[in-house]
């Protein structure tokens, strides 16, 4: 006791304590550093080739809870000891119909506030929007809850990736409200949710809401603001704020300025993406794969193939440090379908698939369209199954893209059927899937039908655009309905569709395929007023139609205000001036436009050159027209039929025939068609040269063709076959002529009786005219005087009573037929071979009433 009570006294009323000094007193248990520690699995399959990695979490577990929590659990059967990454699967395994809330109740990490974030953020990263609101809605109700920045910051990058701004936005108030205040990531985040949906105007208006609470912008912030206005293809506002973010003391990094070539990407300014990728060279930064696809989607809008291949060759050399990804085997594709190169589309495709990357559906969808472009309707198709067999589902451009291929393969029905596949597949058809369909009908010539489809797509709430009325024109003028093109004029203005420089242009096509001027003339003068540009495509329909309306004054007109306006001029376009010149008789001004065009770096094709030879031939400079035709070989230029014609013609004008059989013999090596008008140049070649020999054997390459050759053809070649003394070929000739069903008329027979008689063949001469009486064509008078005058000149008498005899029944026969049978019986009763002769030409007989009535006249 006495021990004792010294120690009360000292309890009571002590300054000095009776703890030792060295002591520490422990309020809670050691933090559970590992916890929060990522650990990754992998798993490799190599029978099948498939490959996945997991990251694991462990959280805070039953251990690490305080003791009062462990105490309420102990003994429970239905408390699980999860772990972090566990409670995140079996969240995303039950639908939104379960129970998520009686699941997450039997989680004994709920009571350890720690694992909350780390809970959002397994599951923000898997992407699953529904099933993070509900856990985030649960995690509010519960007791230990605290409201943390870090939590409202994913909640809001997860609505900015499903475009809910609305959701993000009401996020954002929220997190005030529970006392939690915004930080740099949480308005990073938010500008860069209104930046995904285009707001462009509200994400300015948040970062001045930051600056406004005293919160210093980062490299992100001003990076999701660049992003904002770029995407929207305010690339102007992007370069500003790129600028201030320089002028700030913030300089920019790679993402920077990937970001700034992404904006000048998506505002078409792809010169200024080239430029500014210059520049960023100069400040040493390394461009990575990103920056270098942004480069080749540019210089392929650019037409520069060749640099952009150098870059893709660039990568794919093993010193590289930017190897090419799917992004930039799909850019591309995309670059060889626009230049129509399907094999070398095909070419990336596989090259991709050796790299050992595996395309998605973009790659997919690339290759289709190359498919689509060039109508190979069955390779599309064939890619379309490949999508499904490799697990991906075909989007609504996989549906379209097979739709346009079967469209422009000329089968509308097979196309319907794919628009209807579409809606069977829980898909909605878009405006370019109707537009598609549009076309796949109006390129057949079905225009009621393409009419039918603007109407379909108006009654499912889908309004026309201006891509629409195009396709619509385009189709009025190919089935040349003149009524129809303005009937859709109207249409699209009532639907208050304004029609741009493209739409003028087809329109403008159409009339001049229908064969209205007035009114294509009508139409570019109120584009002009309604200050719509006209660019190099309108004046290449106006030129080229007013050559094939024969207004060559016209023509030229528009050419002058073409070159005023400084526009580029197509291959077409100098072809039709050189052929507008060349009627005019112009032909040093024909000449000057084809060296100007060679000085200007546009190469001529074979159109140019063919027009530059009929300005040639009209002017009979044969000479030039060689010099042509050598400089044709030289430029390695394919001839055509065309070409071949007007070389040939120069040919036989300028006294060279044999360089027309020349000529043939290449067309045929290189399978050149031969039309009626190569046929008439060659024995035309033939009859100068007198070289028969080569003329018959013209006949087994034009047999094929009789039907389609022209008479005037056919006939010059029996002209020339007759005054070769091939009499025997020249009736072969004909008798193929009759079997094909070629046109034979008067002067085929003139041509054949001519030189029957030169020859002397009376015999056969009576023949043919008796083929022309049975072919409805009746004998000349000539003819019967030339033979007339030949049976007194050139045969024996008894040949000429022959032909007396039978020049006189055939013109009683004809007497008889408009005269009447009496004056022809009475004749005949006069004469003893009358009978046998009838009866020969099956007249009709006569009757004793006939004589009597005869001889009482």
């Amino acid at each position: 006791m006495a021990s004792t009570v010294p120690h009360c006294l000292q309890l009571a009323g002590a300054t000095e304590s009776t703890r030792p000094r060295n002591a520490t007193i422990v309020c809670k248990k050691k933090a559970n550093e590992s916890a929060f520690k990522e650990t990754k699995q992998g798993f490799v399959d190599y029978d099948r080739g498939q490959h996945e990695v997991s990251t694991n979490i462990t959280g805070l577990r039953k251990d690490d809870i305080p003791a009062r929590y462990r105490l309420r659990v102990a003994g429970n059967r239905f408390q699980m000891d999860w772990t972090v990454s566990e409670v995140a699967d079996l969240v995303l395994s039950v639908t939104l119909h379960e129970d998520i809330d009686g699941l997450l109740n039997r989680w004994v990490g709920r009571f350890a506030r720690k694992n909350f974030p780390v809970l959002i953020k397994e599951l923000t990263q898997r992407g699953s929007i529904e099933h993070c609101n509900h856990v985030f809605r649960w995690m509010k109700n519960q007791g230990n809850y605290c409201a943390r920045t870090d939590i409202y910051n994913m909640m809001i990058r997860l609505h900015a990736r499903h475009n809910r701004i609305d959701q993000a936005r009401g996020l954002f108030f929220e997190m005030q409200k529970w006392r939690c205040k915004p930080d740099a990531e949480t308005y990073n985040a938010l500008i860069n949710a209104h930046g995904r949906a285009g707001q462009w105007r509200w994400a300015m208006n948040i970062m001045e809401d930051m600056l406004r609470a005293a919160i210093p912008p980062s490299r992100s912030t001003y990076n999701n603001l660049i992003n904002a206005c770029g995407s929207s293809g305010n690339w102007k506002e992007a370069l500003n704020i790129c600028k201030k973010m320089t002028d700030n003391g913030v300089g920019p990094d790679l993402v920077t300025h990937n970001i700034m070539l992404s904006a000048f990407k998506s505002g078409a300014q792809y010169s200024k993406a080239l430029s500014y990728f210059e520049l960023m060279k100069g400040t040493h930064i390394r461009p990575d794969t990103t920056t270098l696809n942004i480069v080749i989607h540019c210089l392929a809008k650019l037409q520069q193939y060749d640099k952009a291949m150098d870059i893709f060759n660039s990568m794919r050399e093993k010193k590289s440090e930017c190897d090419p990804d799917v992004v930039t085997f799909t850019s591309i594709i995309h670059m060889y379908s626009t230049c129509g190169q399907v094999e070398n589309c095909e070419a990336a495709f596989n090259m991709m698939l050796a790299e050992g990357l595996k395309p998605n559906i973009v790659s997919y969808n690339a290759l289709i369209g190359a498919y689509a472009a060039c109508g190979m309707e069955n390779e599309a198709l064939q890619v379309f199954n490949e999508i499904k067999q490799n697990g991906f589902h075909p989007d609504i451009v996989s549906y379209t893209s097979l739709l346009n291929a079967y469209g422009r393969s000329q089968k509308p029905q097979k196309a319907r059927e794919v628009f209807k596949m579409i809606k069977r597949n829980n898909l909605k058809p878009n405006i370019v899937s109707y537009n598609a369909l549009i076309d796949a009908y109006g390129s057949n010539g079905m225009l009621e039908d393409a009419i039918g489809i603007l109407r379909e797509m108006e009654r499912d709430g889908i309004q026309p655009n201006v891509v629409s009325i195009c396709t619509l024109l385009a189709a009025c003028g190919r089935c040349s309905q003149k009524v129809k093109i303005d009937t859709v004029l109207s249409a699209a203005e009532m639907r208050g569709i304004k029609l741009n420089t493209i739409a003028y242009n087809s329109a403008i096509g159409s009339y001049i395929n229908v064969g209205e001027y007035d009114k294509a003339i009508g139409l570019y003068n109120s584009m002009r007023k309604k200050k719509i540009r006209a660019d190099a495509v309108t004046y290449t329909v106006l030129i080229s139609g007013c050559c094939k309306m024969s207004k060559y004054g016209e023509a030229l007109s528009f050419m002058e205000e073409m070159m005023h306006l400084k526009l580029p001029m197509s291959k077409e376009v100098y072809s039709s001036v050189i052929c507008a010149y060349s009627k005019q008789g112009q032909i040093i001004e024909a000449e000057s436009t084809f060296n100007l065009m060679k000085s200007s770096g546009c190469n001529p094709d074979v159109i140019t050159y063919t027009a530059m030879l009929d300005a040639y031939n009209a002017t009979e400079n044969w000479e030039k027209s060689y010099a042509l035709f050598e400089e044709m070989e030289a430029n390695d230029i394919r001839l055509d039929t065309i070409a071949c014609a007007a070389l040939m013609r120069a040919f036989n004008k300028g006294g060279q025939p044999g360089k027309v059989l020349s000529l043939a013999e290449t067309m045929r090596e290189k399978e050149i068609p031969l039309s009626d008008t190569i046929f008439f140049e060659m024995v035309s070649a033939c009859s100068l040269l007198h070289d028969w020999k080569t003329a018959v054997d013209i006949i087994k390459y034009i047999e094929p063709s009789l039907p389609v050759i022209s008479s005037g053809c056919l006939n010059l070649f029996l002209h020339s076959l007759g005054k070769s003394g091939k009499i025997e070929t020249m009736l072969k000739l004909f008798f193929k002529m009759l079997a094909s069903g070629a046109n034979v008329n008067f002067n085929t027979y003139s041509i054949l009786l001519k030189n029957l008689l030169s020859t002397g063949n009376w015999r056969k001469y009576l023949e043919v005219l008796q083929w022309m009486e049975d072919a409805g064509i009746h004998p000349s008078h000539k003819m019967y005087d030339d033979l007339s005058s030949f049976s007194q000149k050139c045969c024996g008498a008894e040949n000429a009573a022959v032909i007396r005899e039978r020049l006189a029944l055939d013109f009683f026969i004809k007497l008889v037929s408009h005269q009447g049978k009496f004056i022809f019986s009475y004749i005949f009763a006069c004469s003893k071979w009358a009978s046998v002769r009838l009866h020969r030409y099956s007249v009709p007989p006569f009757t004793t009433m006939d004589v009597e009535e005869l001889d009482g006249t």
